[in-house]
């Protein structure tokens, strides 16, 4: 609560210093996933390109099990939230 995670709104997108989140983020669950060890990707799912625009087919969109479809996510501590990387859509 009340805890900065970025300086500006365009520093998470265009990776400039203090992109990188200072501050805890939480799961639903209460879990900070910076930290924890159930989350070891530490990945922020987008489905968006470079851009900002949708990324067709790298979205997850009715991904329903183990399978090929790839989804667009970016590490955490990167500091560009859209400089997304292929990840498949089981990855936890």
């Amino acid at each position: 609560q009340g805890q900065l995670l970025a300086k500006s709104w365009s520093s998470l997108f265009e990776g400039q210093p203090g992109a990188t989140p200072q501050a805890p983020i939480y799961s639903f669950n209460g879990r900070n996933i910076l930290t924890d060890p159930l989350w070891p990707h530490r990945l922020a799912w987008h489905g968006s390109t470079l851009r900002g625009g949708h990324a067709r087919r790298r979205d997850c969109q009715g991904w329903r099990g183990s399978g090929a479809a790839e989804g667009m996510a970016t590490p955490l501590g990167q500091g560009r939230l859209l400089a997304g990387h292929r990840h498949n859509c089981s990855t936890p």
